[in-house]
């Protein structure tokens, strides 16, 4: 086999695709811009795999979560970004949170010293007109070509914001205040720093996310959605005084030492790199200005003199429509040659998107080897994923999603909730295991 597969875009999704690829014996040239002279929004380093938000990759349990089976499944299936994960893991209770520079690290070595991969750091501005191609650009595809790409496919882009919450110093937080408790006592019991707040301090912060000062949008901008998982808190804060204590400030299960009993709000920070130096402030993605998010950051009972390794920021992402425009095994319809991976696909969160790209690989290489192309079933993870992108969402009304069981093939509704969930996890498990074994 000597086709060498083009893939733009050196993500989660482009970085597991090529991986995919090599595995199975196909050449692959992987383009990345960072690295030779060009830069995104949102990226800080040149780092192949960057993760440019939170460090977690959510939860970890495979026998009652979505996300966690999905971890499993892409285990199984070799998965260069879960073997990173794994390896570069940090405590935070039942999810998957990793340093995310040594991750980032590890994933660019190992794509670099392969055989088989030619890592090109080199923007491409318009689609092959011919070639195996895999486009895995992610929500910050550069303009030109995100204009070559609607102009392929005739149809324009739809698109949302995405917000980026800051990082803390540990050793800048007020111990004598905050401490370390996981939510119910989860994993070791002490994954997380818990800041506390009594109801006059949170009523106080609410109205200072009201009143900061915010980035200004630009025209063209203005009407674009927040996907929901990834909401400025200030703007949760505008749904109503209490939504952020039922969200990212949730008190329950937390137990202030100082009082024994749950305080009326809770910021809490999690580790973000392996040395437990740096932590992010959970659920806090912002759009504030720089100078605001530090004045009003430093409310926080604990986080006074808080110093930020990064502040929060916010960027446009935008994505095609999937379910209108690619088949069922990722290929655009009106060119079978370039295939889609990761974000830009609609699909929402870090998993999720390097699953995409897992998938794109493997189907390519089967392609490229005269196989059939078997995509996984609907019943496990990554089948039901695949599902939603590729044509069981409705197309005039796609937004970003997670992978969650309401894109499963459902179980009886007889069962209590936990009962369902374990009933989809045993079935999907089964599934993928006769999936691999055919």
């Amino acid at each position: 086999m000597t086709e060498r597969v083009t893939i733009i875009g050196g993500g989660l999704a482009g970085s597991e695709a090529a991986w995919q690829l090599a595995q199975a014996g196909v050449p692959v040239r992987l383009f990345e811009m960072r690295g030779g002279g060009e830069m995104t929004p949102a990226h800080q380093t040149d780092q192949l795999a960057e993760l440019v938000c939170s460090n977690s990759f959510r939860s970890d349990d495979a026998a009652s979560n979505a996300v966690g089976l999905l971890h499993a499944e892409m285990r199984a299936l070799g998965s260069l970004i879960l073997r990173e994960a794994d390896v570069h893991r940090v405590p935070a209770g039942s999810a998957l949170a990793v340093d995310r520079e040594g991750f980032a690290a590890g994933v660019t070595a190992a794509l670099s010293v392969h055989p088989l991969i030619e890592l090109v750091r080199q923007r491409v501005d318009s689609l092959p007109g011919s070639g195996a191609t895999i486009v895995a650009t992610g929500p910050l595809t550069a303009e030109r070509l995100a204009g070559s790409i609607a102009e392929l496919t005739g149809s324009e882009h739809l698109a949302f914001f995405d917000a980026i919450a800051p990082i803390v110093h540990r050793d800048s937080i007020d111990f004598s205040v905050a401490w370390f408790q996981s939510r119910w006592n989860k994993g070791d019991g002490k994954d997380y720093i818990n800041c506390p707040l009594d109801k006059a301090q949170y009523l106080a912060f609410h109205e200072g996310l009201l009143a900061g000062e915010k980035s200004e949008f630009k025209e063209w901008e203005r009407d674009t959605p927040y996907f929901d998982g990834c909401m400025p808190i200030e703007v949760m804060a505008e749904r109503g005084v209490d939504t952020l204590r039922h969200g990212p400030m949730k008190p329950v299960g937390l137990d202030d030492p100082r009082t024994g009993r749950w305080p009326y709000a809770v910021v809490q920070l999690r580790q973000d790199n392996r040395q437990g130096t740096l932590w992010n402030i959970v659920g806090f993605q912002t759009k504030l200005k720089h100078g605001e998010q530090v004045r009003l950051f430093r409310t926080i009972p604990g986080l006074e003199k808080a110093e930020f390794a990064r502040l929060g920021g916010l960027h446009r992402n935008a994505f095609i429509r999937a379910p209108e425009l690619l088949d069922a095994t990722l290929r655009l319809k009106n060119a079978p040659h370039i295939r889609f991976a990761g974000q830009i696909t609609g699909c929402e969160g870090y998993v999720e998107s390097a699953a995409i790209g897992l998938l794109a690989g493997r189907l390519l290489a089967a392609e490229l080897r005269g196989e059939p192309l078997s995509v996984p079933p609907p019943e496990t993870a990554l089948g039901a994923l695949l599902g939603h992108i590729t044509g069981n969402a409705e197309a005039e009304t796609y937004q970003p999603m997670n992978v969650n069981f309401g894109l499963f093939p459902p179980v009886s509704d007889r069962m209590r909730k936990a009962d369902r969930k374990l009933a989809y996890t045993s079935r999907a498990r089964d599934a993928l295991a006769a999936w691999m074994a055919a």
